[in-house]
């Protein structure tokens, strides 16, 4: 298992990334920060130190995030990971199309554009070889397993994602690019993008999910699902015929 000890985070201002970034910053991992409110990352560079936290301001749906993405590498150096841990996700019954179309553009748009900028650093970068792989994680979700009605857009979404991560890992095996991947999937991670209203099954703390994420990504594990009752779920999930899941109607977290 080897030590992180250099990554950039995309999407730390909240939820798991913030708590990813908060348990690396107290390890004293050199880490590079980015997301939309520069105000909530400047609150961990001053606790931590600018010169153990370098931070930018980021939407990945802008063209820009490029950019700030180059920056922030600049900065902070050739990085053993970068976790792309931004994304929104909202239960949609009434298929709100301004929130569909949003969730796309941030779970798929976001995602392709930081990924792939970052595979095409890796190509340029000397420091990358084949003792020393960039590590590329990327938090999708068990809700990527098969669409779900009550959030179509973030389910689908998320399935895009992990779909495009096995892709990309067929693609840098061709190019022969010193890159890996881990694709996270969490279950109920009690985040801002649940309902507190609602009670939902096996809910995870963020300081859990970010243990169980900074382990799987030491391990460079490929997939991470956690805990073990999702990952049995996700196994019966697979087992259930396309007909059958279209004809289920009682699911509603």
């Amino acid at each position: 298992m080897k030590r992180v000890e250099r990554m950039v985070i995309i999407g730390a201002t909240s939820g798991i990334g913030r708590e990813v970034a908060e348990q690396l910053a107290a390890q004293g991992v050199r880490l590079g920060l980015a997301g939309r409110r520069i105000e909530l990352l400047r609150e961990l560079q001053e606790r931590y130190g600018h010169e153990r936290i370098s931070i930018a301001q980021m939407d990945v749906t802008d063209p820009s995030a490029t950019e700030a993405l180059d920056n922030l590498l600049d900065e902070v150096g050739a990085p053993d990971v970068l976790l792309f841990a931004s994304g929104v996700g909202k239960q949609n019954p009434e298929l709100e199309e301004e929130r569909e179309i949003n969730t796309v553009n941030t779970n798929c748009g976001g995602m392709v554009r930081i990924v792939d900028h970052f595979i095409n650093y890796v190509k340029r970068t000397t420091e990358y070889n084949k003792g020393h792989k960039a590590h590329i994680a990327v938090i999708t979700s068990v809700a990527g397993t098969m669409g779900m009605g009550q959030a179509p857009a973030y389910s689908a979404s998320k399935s895009m994602q992990s779909a495009y991560i096995v892709a990309l890992a067929q693609h840098v095996r061709m190019q022969r690019i010193p890159a890996t991947f881990t694709d996270i999937r969490p279950g109920f991670v009690a985040t801002e993008l649940l309902n507190p209203a609602k009670h939902y099954p096996m809910l995870m703390t963020k300081a859990e999910a970010a243990h169980h994420i900074i382990r799987g990504i030491e391990r460079r594990k490929r997939i991470v699902i956690f805990d073990w009752r999702f990952r049995c779920i996700v196994a019966l999930w697979r087992l259930i015929p396309r007909w059958l899941w279209e004809r289920i109607t009682i699911v509603k977290n």
